[in-house]
């Protein structure tokens, strides 16, 4: 089984805060050079620049048989196209097949889709490392996620002695690009589904971004689940802006014809703007930007229904994370008054770990997870 690096620093890699982030990410989950990074930073003007200098990263680690390397390269190339520009699933596919044919051809990896709502979810299987194993780890991210992102982080715990479990809901991956699955807040069925699969019990559910919201939601209403920890949750999407926009927010959605033009300014106005109102669509299966973001609104507090959440509870996030206010922790600490236990962690830039998922020290977070979960086991 590969071990993985984890490097520690957030770096200064561009001005723009979400190309800063991304360029960061696949270096801290150590699938990238740092070298590359900084290269590609130093390359990216705008975000029309992004595609091509990710693309050639990831050919010329190809040629040079850096097969991890080259695999995140091209799904890093991916994350900022356009779902109607056909190199979208093109770059999906060269990213599959790098991850399973080189970089992960002779891991320990089993390959298993799930039966769901008449059709599959993906689902990966990494054995533990060492015998007897210490328990079971379910993992998921969240959003947009590829379920093969988390794989430097599950084989850390495999060589703990954990059994791990990954897998993709409705609105990630394979699950939406291959088997058609729209977002859902309902994050439980597809948690019912791999637990049945599998025909696990007493196992430790990890979630990571969005995935912080979904699993506290899984956790609600699947009692299979001892443990849950949640990196960087936004507890409720209506809440993260400040209150006066909270407001406006809410009497613009008595509209939706004027928040459908509203937000076709703002795509005209900004690729960022473009871009995320694009994927969210994509994800949601919905062709317009309030109906969409209806959906998004569903991960609120009510829906997550954190007061049945009876499980030991880890909330990691980071105090200067760029996606989610340091209120959002709070709000979730406190609305979690039913937990068996609670323990909270906020990172700061000291840690390295100050922004969304702990990226800049990764090693830390995963660190911080393993011993909670042998203290709770």
């Amino acid at each position: 089984m590969m071990k993985f690096d984890f490097p520690v620093g957030y770096h200064d890699l561009h001005m723009v805060k979400i190309i800063d982030f991304q360029l960061n990410r696949w270096h801290s989950l150590g699938y990238a050079r740092l070298e590359d990074v900084k290269w590609a930073g130093s390359q990216i003007r705008t975000f029309d620049d992004w595609k091509g200098v990710m693309t050639g990263l990831a050919e010329k680690a190809a040629a040079e048989e850096r097969w991890v390397n080259a695999a995140f390269y091209f799904r890093a190339a991916e994350f900022f196209v356009m779902p109607d520009d056909p190199d979208k699933e093109m770059l999906y596919d060269r990213f599959m097949d790098l991850f399973y044919t080189r970089a992960c051809a002779s891991e320990p990896i089993e390959r298993h889709a799930v039966p769901y709502e008449g059709t599959y979810i993906p689902a990966l299987h990494i054995p533990s490392a060492r015998t007897p194993e210490k328990g079971t780890i379910v993992i998921h991210g969240g959003f947009d996620s590829f379920i093969e992102e988390w794989y430097s982080c599950a084989t850390f715990f495999a060589e703990q002695g954990y059994d791990i479990i990954m897998f993709e809901g409705p609105g990630q991956g394979a699950a939406l690009k291959k088997y058609g699955l729209p977002l859902t807040h309902e994050w439980e069925k597809p948690t019912k589904a791999v637990l049945d699969y599998f025909r696990l019990d007493n196992i430790t559910l990890l979630g990571i971004s969005m995935g912080g919201w979904m699993c506290f939601r899984a956790a609600a209403f699947e009692p299979r689940i001892t443990r849950v920890i949640a990196s960087s949750i936004a507890f409720d999407y209506m809440q993260i802006p400040p209150l006066p926009v909270q407001i406006l927010a809410r009497v613009l959605l008595w509209f939706p014809g004027l928040m459908d033009e509203l937000a076709g300014l703002k795509m005209k106005a900004s690729y960022q703007e473009r871009w995320g109102i694009n994927n969210l669509m994509y994800i949601t299966k919905i062709p317009s930007p309030v109906g969409a973001s209806d959906v998004l609104l569903r991960f609120n507090e009510q829906n997550q229904h954190p007061e049945l959440v009876r499980q030991d509870v880890l909330i990691l996030t980071g105090a200067e994370d760029h996606f989610i206010p340091l209120k959002m922790h709070y709000k979730q600490v406190n609305a979690l008054k039913n937990a068996r236990s609670l323990t909270a962690r906020i990172f700061t830039r000291d840690d390295q770990a100050q922004n969304h998922c702990q990226i800049g020290n990764i090693g830390l977070a995963l660190d911080v997870m393993l011993k909670w979960i042998e203290a709770k086991s």
